[in-house]
């Protein structure tokens, strides 16, 4: 167990768990701020994010950066963004079980530095390793759970909204929900 962010960072970007390492330009761990109370995890870095060592950088990640304004919210600021797995999966494939299992202690040793009150999942894949198996993100996206004392909300992942901008409207209202939870239950977001 890692007690500080800086011994978290160095292990990680030295981890060879899985073959995921092979292929790597970056180990991407995450960023914003590591007293955030929300915490916004996805799968896992694309080719943009493997190449500049920051999640949600690319297409996707622009978008997600309008939403969070749109809110008040800022990776820089006031929240803290992670992925499942680190590293970059070859073609950007969803990450394997395996993989997920291999890399899923980085991301329980963020959270528990972290101690976010909310927790947001950006797509299936996130949601369904941190909030339920099977959850159907189409469905359930913009519902509240309570895990471990901390509220958690799967989100539509921004690739998706980008692949069907029908999408947006429904993204954005879930946004418009963190919002409210945030004024709710958050001390120092806003």
């Amino acid at each position: 167990m890692y007690n500080t962010w800086e011994e978290l960072t160095q292990a990680c970007q030295e981890c060879h768990k899985c073959g995921l390492c092979e292929t790597r330009h970056n180990v991407v761990v995450g960023v914003g701020s590591k007293d955030a109370e929300v915490m916004f995890i996805g799968e896992g870095p694309g080719e943009n994010e493997d190449l500049q060592g920051e999640p949600f950088v690319g297409r996707a990640g622009k978008l997600l950066d309008k939403m969070l304004t749109a809110v008040d919210l800022d990776r820089s600021k006031n929240i803290y963004i992670a992925n499942i797995v680190k590293c970059r999966p070859p073609q950007n494939r969803d990450p394997k079980p395996e993989e997920q299992q291999m890399c899923i202690d980085w991301l329980r040793t963020q959270v528990k530095l972290m101690r976010p009150k909310i927790i947001v999942c950006l797509g299936r894949i996130a949601a369904g390793r941190i909030i339920k198996s099977d959850i159907k993100i189409t469905r359930e996206h913009g519902q509240w759970f309570e895990k471990g004392g901390i509220q958690m909300m799967a989100m539509l992942h921004p690739a998706a909204v980008l692949r069907d901008p029908r999408k947006k409207p429904e993204a954005f209202d879930d946004f418009l929900k963190l919002r409210d939870k945030i004024n709710e239950i958050c001390d120092h977001t806003y």
